[in-house]
């Protein structure tokens, strides 16, 4: 167990992840979707990371099936996007890899892959980070934004929680293995150690990737982040009828969910990533943002879209605009 002793810098700078973090959700999801009870529960994720087992076998062999992972693979920075997660990767110093590789590495057969990785060789950091950019085109893309609704809903329920109950309930309430005892939060998780709040707030992020048990990282100068499962979200809608298709239109639907995914979203990569031309992209851009549900701002020669609040809990199943 981990026990985490919390001062009063940190209880009052706690925070929720604004959304999954693309490549720290990579690294859960590889683990997660081995154990067969998970996979179970998300079929059509699992069926994809199956199908492109081949392409992303550097996860699966670089990776323990389950259990302890190495910090340095999930980076507080680079939540906006793939690249920029992989950026942020490549940028651990060699030392720190070596020394979270060796404790991975403890219980597992050793390999010349793995004694490779453990000496930081840069071959094997870019080998698996070509794998982790296959697995979410390959798996997790399809589902980000049901992923990121999903994500937005529960935070919005930890909020209510918040308000309802204050810091004792919001914690007690996170997950069962999660127990506020304060200044103490005890957390079943892979490990055991007695650790102190860093004084920079904690960050909560709630994952249906995350595994069995909940994970926490403790870095100084940095927030304490703790990652914790919640329940998969369903991977179809309850009924046959798509409701935002039916408010929007199927086209301009689909665009706003593309808008929900990680990257830098031009007017041109909206087109093409939904299959329309871009003036289409662009009259289905200006509908979106009369209504208030995207943001557009120019960009050298190109216009970057972004979902506003209200279009991020429209997407989360609530089109009510949030309360002023």
């Amino acid at each position: 167990m981990i026990t985490l002793r919390l001062g009063a810098a940190d209880l009052t700078r706690i925070r929720f992840g604004s959304r999954p973090h693309p490549v720290g959700t990579v690294i859960l999801a590889s683990q997660a979707l081995r154990d067969p009870a998970l996979a179970a529960r998300m079929p059509d994720l699992a069926a994809r990371a199956q199908a492109a087992s081949a392409s992303t076998a550097a996860l699966r062999h670089l990776l323990p099936a389950q259990g302890m992972l190495p910090d340095f693979l999930t980076p507080h920075q680079g939540i906006e996007s793939v690249a920029a997660g992989i950026e942020s990767i490549r940028a651990t110093p060699r030392r720190r890899i070596t020394a979270e590789l060796t404790k991975t590495y403890a219980e597992l057969p050793p390999s010349l892959w793995r004694r490779r990785f453990v000496a930081a060789d840069p071959q094997m950091l870019d080998l698996l980070m070509a794998a982790v950019d296959r697995y979410f085109d390959a798996v997790l893309a399809p589902a980000w934004s049901q992923l990121t609704a999903a994500h937005r809903g529960h935070v919005e329920h930890r909020a209510r929680t918040y308000v309802r109950s204050g810091v004792d309930g919001l914690l007690n309430e996170l997950h069962p293995a999660i127990r506020w005892r304060p200044p103490i939060l005890e957390i079943d998780s892979w490990w055991s150690a007695e650790l102190t709040g860093s004084g920079e707030g904690i960050i909560l992020v709630p994952g249906p990737l995350a595994g069995l048990r909940p994970r926490v990282l403790v870095r100084p100068g940095q927030p304490v982040l703790v990652v914790y499962p919640v329940p998969t979200p369903p991977e179809t809608p309850p009924t046959r009828t798509d409701p935002l298709a039916q408010l929007l239109g199927g086209t301009r639907a689909e665009v706003l969910r593309r808008l929900a995914e990680p990257g830098h979203h031009t007017t041109t990569m909206v087109g093409r990533h939904v299959g329309i031309s871009i003036s289409s992209a662009s009259e289905h851009a200006a509908a979106l943002r009369a209504a208030g549900l995207v943001d557009s701002e120019r960009v050298g020669g190109a216009k970057v879209h972004r979902l506003t609040p209200l279009g991020i809990h429209l997407l989360a199943g609530d089109v009510r605009p949030p309360a002023c």
